[in-house]
Parts: structure tokens; C-alpha cells; sequence
């Protein structure tokens, strides 16, 4: 259904950092930087693209909006929770936590503010 999600960020140097750390702890890759500067991580399928805002105005992050991001495991979960705050993001919601169904889910929000979810498959 989606091609990609694209976020803004006011400072893409900070954003690199924090979400190589992120998807690296995810078995992901480096992002990689196009010829507009936008920063793109491609993992299983997916693609996140991080820029500036193309209108010149700060970047904000969408109040009730979430960006869910899928794990292998709860070991990978925590993984990235745990890269996230090391690398400028903020643990929000509960802890990292199995839930009814058997997810293991984490919430951030990355510098910028925008919020994040990285959550195992369901076993139940």
C-alpha cells in the first residue's frame, strides 16, 4: 500500500545518528543520502526518507501520528529501544513490554519528536 514514509527533521545530522543506531540495532543498514540530501533506510520492504522541510519552515512531528516499525524478535526490540535513547531518543508510553496478543513493543520519540514503535509479530 505505502512507497514510503517521509518525516522532517531540523537537523539531519543528529537524525543519522540516531536512526543508523536504530536500524543497525534492527539488523538494518545505514541510511543512505540522495542527491537532495534526504536520508534513506531501506529495510525489509519498507523505506523511511528523512529531509528538511522542501518549504523552509521547522520541521514538526505529527501530534497522534506513529510510525511502527517491525522487529524479528523482542531481542531486537530492546536492542532498539536501547540505541534509540543512547542516541538521542526519549522512551515514552510504557517500558518495552510483551503485549495480550505476544508483540513485544517499544515506543520512542526520536529527536525531532516524531514517535516511533518497533514491535515483534504477534505469536498469539
Amino acid at each position: 500500500m505505502f512507497t514510503h514514509i517521509m518525516i522532517g527533521s531540523n537537523d539531519l545530522t543528529r537524525s543519522r545518528r540516531f536512526y543508523d543506531a536504530t536500524f543497525a540495532a534492527l539488523g538494518g543498514k545505514p541510511g543512505e543520502t540522495d542527491a537532495r540530501g534526504r536520508i534513506i533506510y531501506i529495510h525489509d520492504g519498507g523505506r523511511l526518507m528523512i529531509t528538511t522541510p522542501i518549504d523552509g519552515k521547522p520541521a514538526t512531528a505529527a501530534n497522534g501520528g506513529t510510525i511502527g516499525i517491525a522487529a524479528g524478535s523482542s531481542d531486537y526490540v530492546l536492542a532498539w529501544h536501547a540505541a534509540g535513547t543512547a542516541h538521542g531518543g526519549t522512551s515514552i508510553e510504557s517500558p518495552p513490554a510483551e503485549r495480550p496478543n505476544g508483540a513485544f513493543v517499544a515506543y520512542l520519540r526520536d529527536p525531532d519528536g516524531n514517535k516511533l514503535s518497533a514491535r515483534s509479530h504477534p505469536t498469539k
